[in-house]
């Protein structure tokens, strides 16, 4: 299956939701960080698709780090016009002279195990990095500022419980794998406080675990991982027991998400997405997966402290409050 061609259909049916206001977007300028990641990197082809047939004028800003690496990322699309790398990175922020109207922070690092080999470079990316944001965000005049947060913030919620945007978790210091959830959730506060204090509409988006088209091969995250089993023909080897439960997030509904919130979230709060009809253990996903492949599961479970992953826990995200701004999942798993 071409993956390339699968996600230009997952395209199309985002430019058919109709809980978009598309126009909001005309002749505006989106400055995008984490462009190279699967979320951003399918935004910016989401937006860039969409611009494209509705002749809206959109004028793309993508921070990356190496202009080389993001060129081979985009290679189907240097010739548009309506896409600009700005080269740099969100702890160093360039000067962008050009007007921005909307900003979209997805940079972050994301893989468990930098959290404990490089907790400190973790924390600085994420926090100094959404200042520098929420920084550019207040020069600029910005319409709409989005970051993109984590369900992680929620700590370990117990099984069977719903989960809802008001609640908090809470972060051993002493542990230092949570200097990627608290971080995240030091830079949910800075949007809350750049929101009262100077007037920016920053709104959060808690993003469940996402997958799709555009995975990058050396992503190993879990779903990511299953995939490559499942393609070659590998048995599926669990670092963990298999006990957490989460739900799920397609990237054509991630990318809905995200610009929902940006468009039509209010200032200050923050959004679960997630499919909460995917709603599983790792365990149950796994054996599912190698069910179809023709594969089996091993548990080759390691310390928590050598694979990077958190401890066991129980994510069902209660969604009520993305829906009531019209977004729903328009990707079926049933």
């Amino acid at each position: 299956m071409n993956l390339n061609n699968f996600f230009s259909e997952d395209i199309r049916e985002i430019e058919k939701t109709d809980f978009i206001p598309w126009e909001r977007f005309a002749h505006k300028t989106i400055f995008i960080t984490g462009g190279t990641g699967l979320i951003g990197r399918s935004i910016v082809k989401a937006l860039l698709h969409i611009n494209e047939k509705q002749s809206l004028g959109i004028t793309i800003l993508l921070l990356v780090r190496d202009r080389k690496k993001a060129a081979g990322r985009f290679k189907d699309m240097l010739s548009d016009r309506a896409l600009c790398f700005v080269e740099g990175c969100v702890e160093h922020l360039p000067a962008v002279d050009m007007p921005v109207d909307f900003i979209i922070h997805g940079a972050s690092q994301t893989a468990s195990k930098e959290f404990i080999l490089h907790p400190v470079e973790t924390i600085e990316t994420a926090v100094k990095g959404t200042m520098n944001l929420l920084e550019l965000a207040r020069i600029k005049g910005v319409e709409g500022f989005v970051y993109l947060s984590s369900m992680e913030v929620y700590g370990y919620p117990e099984k069977g419980h719903k989960v809802k945007e008001d609640e908090v978790g809470t972060f051993s210091p002493l542990d230092i794998r949570n200097s990627y959830p608290a971080s995240k959730s030091l830079c949910e506060l800075l949007c809350n406080c750049y929101g009262k204090e100077y007037n920016i509409p920053a709104k959060i988006v808690r993003l469940t675990q996402t997958f799709g088209p555009n995975t990058d091969s050396s992503d190993n995250r879990i779903f990511a991982y299953f995939v490559r089993c499942m393609i070659e023909k590998k048995n599926i080897e669990l670092k963990t027991r298999g006990e957490t439960e989460r739900c799920y997030l397609h990237i054509t509904d991630a990318v809905t998400a995200v610009l929902t919130v940006l468009l039509n979230g209010e200032t200050g709060q923050a959004y679960n997405a997630a499919d909460e009809s995917t709603y599983c253990s790792i365990g149950e996903l796994a054996e599912s997966v190698a069910e179809y492949a023709g594969v089996k599961v091993v548990i080759k479970a390691e310390e928590e402290a050598k694979n990077g992953y958190p401890g066991t826990f129980y994510m069902n995200l209660d969604t009520t409050k993305i829906k009531g701004l019209g977004w729903f999942p328009i990707r079926n798993f049933s």
